[in-house]
């Protein structure tokens, strides 16, 4: 039988059920799973949400503080999903006081808070991970595969996006408030795209952007365009906005290189398109039994779902925590948390600067 790792859980409400679910469906389907989790404590500000959320997740019991978590000598792992503003003083007191920790996107309000929280959370000694799920989708991990085998040849450009439609809300939430959010469609959308561009081509080294704030009042931005340089000769176009009307969670990327071509579309999640050489792109239905991650899943053509890279990004880090294998290169670490906030910061100062600004990043 697996070892028993106690989680203790900040946040209750989308991210929390996300990996409330991880949690639970990665204990019997990816069997043995690396350790067994078992839901200790959950922590959230409304006494009464955080007891019905703890209820219903399965959790042992619900605190309003945090602090209590941190203390709790049967919680092994902490996991952050609370709003951004409680990302970095809750994890750091967590990995100091000598728990595992896993926190939501972005790591920091900014790079400087993001830099702090990597450094005191390194010198810990715990294992960490920033939760950047897109990493985990089985088509992703398949072109990250592909592309270290050289099939696309040198890589000469990516395009990302992220499309959302749900920013024209007139409602008071704490993602439009730069104390709590830091930015905007930047860090909460944005940042996912950095991350798989770092993850699929490689450092960024420079950008050139503008940023747009539709909604009067709002302290954040609502959308933003850049074109990025990579360390080498690839360029790219990285873009993400919440007015994007009819675009309910529209992820997409294509890489060209000079022996091919790769797109994916996370609203086909189980699907890469693939060119090879200028014969046009073909559809791999990645659900096959040698296809990353699908040993635990259905056979070939029963497709999985969203919700299911949040259980391979959490099995991903107990196996690590257990000892058998490492965070990187496939996770993302504090450090590549750190270092996607270092390019959102640099797209803020293009924007503000009108000029080119270089992606500086502290070792």
């Amino acid at each position: 039988m697996p070892g028993e790792i106690g989680v203790g859980m900040l946040g209750y409400a989308f991210m929390g059920k996300a990996h409330a679910n991880g949690y639970r469906t990665l204990a019997y389907m990816t069997w043995p799973p690396p350790l067994v989790p078992r839901l200790v404590s959950i922590a959230g500000r409304n006494e009464d949400a955080v007891a019905e959320a703890a209820n219903r997740y399965g959790f042992e019991r619900a605190v309003t503080d945090w602090r209590e978590i941190v203390s709790d000598p049967e919680v092994g792992l902490f996991d952050n999903s609370g709003p951004n503003n409680l990302h970095a003083e809750p994890t750091m007191a967590a990995a100091e006081a000598g728990k595992h920790v896993f926190c939501e996107k972005p790591l920091g309000r900014s790079a400087d808070e993001s830099y702090e929280m990597w450094q005191r959370i390194e010198r810990s000694g715990v294992k960490h991970m920033t939760a950047f799920n897109y990493r985990f989708v089985p088509a992703v991990r398949l072109a990250r595969q592909m592309l270290e085998a050289g099939e696309l040849g040198e890589v000469l450009h990516f395009r990302g996006r992220y499309l959302q439609e749900w920013g024209t809300t007139d409602a008071d939430v704490w993602r439009f408030n730069r104390d709590e959010a830091g930015s905007g469609a930047l860090g909460d959308l944005g940042s996912h795209v950095v991350d798989l561009a770092r993850y699929l081509v490689g450092e960024i080294a420079s950008v050139s952007a503008s940023t747009q704030t539709f909604a009067p009042g709002r302290e954040v931005d609502d959308a933003f365009e850049a074109v990025v340089e990579f360390d080498g000769s690839a360029l790219g176009t990285i873009e993400a906005t919440r007015f994007a009307a009819g675009r309910k969670n529209a992820l997409s990327w294509e890489i060209n290189g000079t022996k091919g071509s790769l797109a994916f579309d996370l609203e086909r999640l189980n699907e890469l398109q693939h060119s090879d050489g200028t014969r046009g792109f073909r559809t791999i239905l990645v659900s096959e039994s040698d296809h990353p991650f699908w040993e635990w899943w259905w056979p070939h053509g029963h497709i999985i779902g969203w919700e299911h890279t949040f259980v391979h990004e959490i099995h991903h880090l107990l196996k690590a925590i257990a000892g058998d294998a490492t965070v990187p290169p496939h996770g993302a670490t504090f450090e590549d948390g750190y270092r996607a906030a270092e390019v959102c910061d640099a797209v803020l100062r293009s924007a503000g600067s009108g000029a080119r600004e270089a992606v500086s990043y502290r070792s």
